[in-house]
């Protein structure tokens, strides 16, 4: 098989020193909404797995920005399914130019999860627990509230419930990206920012107070520049701001009836914590931290901060996915050898415990999920009035106990 050939059958998983591929995964491709080729990678534990963490990235970030705490889920005896969405990593992108971050409609998102799941269901051990930043953690709100049972818990990380817009209000965002999508600019940047990634520093433009674990992420952007993803279009933008909107609606938050915790930083500049708060108090049962210090990506905070979030994970997972203890089977000796009259077995006693059966062995791989040249995101485009409804985008008012709080000068 030509190297062309090899890299068209499976997705690769980039390394660069410092930050390899956790050992016992592989990286995959799988059909999206639309025929879109997406990217997923999949690893398995040195032992029996718990079950298996679904891991979904926020915006611009890729299955390989996460390889820390992939290999935290290992430890801990998890299979692990992470993926790039549509438009970032090595998915399909939407635009010619890959630099956009563009989206089209959520439907199109949700889809793709959906078929993910599907994709893995007969080889990833359940139960499930979802875990997911940002964008990715209000797209599994998201689903979760559409209706999808496999998960049986999930802990999101500071999610897009509630995009912060700087000087403009929400409203104004709001009103400016449905304007331009209707009027065929939906793929255009959103002020004409491209907010190229290769010109960031950790000083001006991080979303951690760790400066190691930022500059071990940039030496990955450049070491595969495909991987970069600039600023947003003025379709993303609809679509972020959809997504929060249609999440936060009282009766979808009702809905949620799986063990959910919330891990939100306190310094976020990202999206609002209050509204992250408002909802936690509306999904029964859920667990609300604030991580202080903490900038908007947790998960790549320094070690005490990034703890926080783990230990709310661990919290989690031992109700969904109890550790299993082995212990040792009794020792039972055989008979002397002068006695054949007689079988001689020593008594058991009583306050021995039980011995457990380790779990069974993960089920074998199945074959690589075959190849699909990538669809013509052209020939996909949906309609501006389909991309973002009128009827998703009207604000509830602020004074209803039932809606989220409106976005303050301050934290």
């Amino acid at each position: 098989m030509s190297r062309i050939a090899a890299f068209a059958a499976n997705a690769p998983l980039m390394s660069v020193p410092g930050a390899p591929a956790p050992a016992g995964g592989v990286g995959e491709w799988y059909r999206g909404a639309g025929g879109l080729r997406l990217r997923a990678g999949f690893w398995q534990p040195a032992g029996p797995a718990r079950g298996t963490v679904i891991l979904s990235p926020g915006r611009t970030e890729p299955i390989e920005k996460y390889y820390e705490v992939i290999g935290d889920f290992l430890r801990r005896g998890f299979c692990v399914l992470a993926h790039d969405w549509r438009g970032q990593g090595l998915s399909a992108r939407l635009t010619p130019d890959r630099l956009k971050g563009h989206a089209r409609a959520v439907e199109e998102f949700l889809d793709d999860f959906s078929r993910l799941l599907d994709a893995y269901e007969s080889r990833a051990p359940k139960p499930w627990i979802l875990v997911g930043h940002s964008m990715g953690a209000a797209l599994n709100l998201l689903s979760i509230e559409g209706g999808e049972t496999r998960p049986l818990g999930a802990v999101l990380s500071s999610p897009m419930l509630k995009i912060r817009t700087g000087k403009r209000s929400l409203w104004s965002a709001r009103f400016a990206a449905r304007w331009n999508v209707n009027h065929g600019k939906a793929a255009e940047y959103v002020l004409d920012n491209p907010d190229d990634p290769f010109g960031h520093s950790f000083e001006r433009d991080a979303l951690t107070t760790d400066a190691e674990r930022y500059e071990l992420w940039r030496e990955q952007l450049y070491a595969c520049p495909h991987l970069a993803v600039g600023g947003v279009t003025w379709g993303w933008l609809a679509f972020g701001i959809e997504v929060g909107e249609r999440a936060l609606k009282p009766k979808s938050l009702k809905k949620v009836r799986i063990p959910v915790s919330i891990v939100q930083a306190a310094d976020d500049d990202r999206v609002w914590k209050q509204t992250s708060r408002w909802a936690a108090k509306r999904i029964t049962g859920c667990r609300y931290v604030e991580v202080p210090g903490a900038k908007h990506e947790v998960i790549m905070e320094t070690d005490e901060k990034r703890q926080v979030f783990l230990d709310e994970f661990d919290a989690l997972a031992d109700g969904v996915a109890p550790r299993v203890i082995v212990q040792d089977r009794p020792v039972v000796e055989a008979a002397p050898a002068h006695e054949p009259e007689a079988v001689v077995t020593p008594p058991v006693d009583d306050q021995t415990a039980e011995w457990v059966e380790p779990s069974p062995e993960p089920m074998p791989r199945e074959a690589a999920i075959e190849d699909a040249p990538e669809a013509d995101p052209a020939a996909l485009e949906l309609s501006t009035a389909a991309a973002v409804a009128p009827d998703t985008l009207d604000i509830p008012a602020s004074s209803d106990e039932d809606n989220p709080p409106k976005e303050s000068a301050g934290n």
